[in-house]
């Protein structure tokens, strides 16, 4: 039992240090490095949309992997991908360190939920593998937090910051490759076979996660951008502002519970719905600074929420290969990303805050009226699925 805490832990940590610190950090501390490094809006959106390339590129090198690599080596390769892109921004002194630092630091993230869920699929029994999987995922909304805090008490420290977010990567990574067990996933499908993508309702999922990536980079890129360049927030106000986002993002713990009770559908559809009302209501700040705590929040909540109905559904769907249920919404969320990011902050650049949030909001409307193939319209089946006797390694959903 205590390994199994131990695993978790080890896990969670680097969930936090992945997702919260290595990829999305950027968007909290992009205005200090724009000002540092020059960059203009244009330039630091074609960075930012590096980090979600390198994303689905790490995410398809698991998928390749597994049954090759270890979930151990795979996790302690995501930490020191993280460790060593956060390093590489510490001490970039132009665009293209920057953007190679940056893209590593997204590599990190393709790289940690995979191998995460496997070794939690083989440590824990099917009862308690969606307790553990629910926790490591809010790993992603602590490391928010701690970025935000961690801001506002170093303010205008960027480089001094990613410099601690390195050594804590490094710290991770050595725990992980203690609190991971070792050995290869054992009779767990590998390989990805084109056959399965034609799964019916996947192409519609894929093509609601798509436009869901591309409109979420408002926020995740740009958010404190704009905050800073619109609505004139101090450092310290946008550092507020991404621990209101970061703080929210907990209640996504609740999203399997949500969806047991009113159904995945149901849940998908609010939680995009809301995620679109969080992005344009970030134009309200220049009413009250108010307006903007409660858009990043919003978004914060709305956002963790949606992912995990994707990832529901994704196992739904191919529920004979949970691991790629996993991946491949995960991938084209990703893939939305890496388009959006320029996109977004090229429209930012010609037309304007109000113009570019409203068309970002109108994409996730898009996203939620997608036609999905009547999956979880019942009670959420990734909680109670059960694996045959011969694929006891199969993974959870996380």
């Amino acid at each position: 039992m205590r390994r199994g805490i131990n695993l978790v832990a080890a896990a969670f940590a680097l969930t936090a240090v992945s997702y919260g610190l290595a990829r999305f950090a950027y968007g909290l501390l992009l205005p200090q490095v724009r000002a540092d490094l020059s960059l203009d809006v244009t330039a630091a959106g074609w960075i930012g949309g590096s980090a979600f390339m390198a994303y689905c590129l790490g995410i398809v090198f698991t998928f390749l992997a597994n049954g090759t690599l270890s979930p151990r080596t795979i996790a302690v390769l995501a930490g020191l991908a993280a460790t060593g892109g956060m390093a590489l921004v510490a001490f970039s002194g132009s665009g293209w360190t920057l953007g190679v630092g940056i893209a590593l630091a997204g590599l990190s993230t393709g790289l940690t939920s995979p191998p995460l869920a496997s070794a939690v699929a083989r440590h824990f029994s099917v009862h308690d593998r969606p307790k553990a999987n629910g926790t490591i995922n809010a790993g992603t909304a602590v490391g928010i937090v701690f970025s935000g805090v961690a801001a506002l008490l170093a303010a205008g420290a960027w480089r001094e910051l990613y410099s601690l977010f390195a050594m804590i990567g490094a710290g991770v990574s050595a725990w992980l490759w203690l609190a991971v067990p070792a050995g290869k996933a054992v009779n767990e499908s590998s390989g990805l076979s084109f056959r399965i993508l034609k799964r019916p309702g996947l192409f519609a999922l894929c093509v609601s996660a798509f436009l869901m990536g591309l409109s979420s980079t408002a926020v995740w890129t740009f958010g404190a951008d704009i905050l800073r360049g619109a609505f004139r927030f101090t450092d310290a106000q946008i550092a507020l502002g991404w621990i209101a986002l970061g703080s929210a993002g907990v209640s996504g713990s609740l999203t399997g519970l949500l969806t047991n009770r009113f159904g995945t559908r149901r849940v998908h559809g609010l939680a995009l719905a809301v995620m679109a009302i969080g992005t344009l209501g970030l134009a309200a700040t220049s009413f009250s600074t108010a307006y903007g705590f409660a858009a990043m929040g919003l978004f914060g909540a709305a956002y963790i929420v949606s992912t995990g109905t994707y990832l529901i559904q994704g196992i739904e769907l191919l529920s004979d290969r949970p691991d790629l249920g996993l991946g491949l919404p995960f991938l084209v969320l990703a893939l939305g990303q890496s388009v959006g990011t320029p996109l977004f902050g090229a429209t930012l650049a010609e037309a304007g805050p109000l113009i570019a949030l409203a068309i970002s909001a109108a994409t996730a409307c898009f996203a939620m009226i997608v036609p999905l193939n009547g999956q979880g319209s019942g009670r959420c089946r990734s909680l109670s699925w059960k694996p045959n006797r011969d694929r006891s390694a199969t993974k959870a959903g996380h």
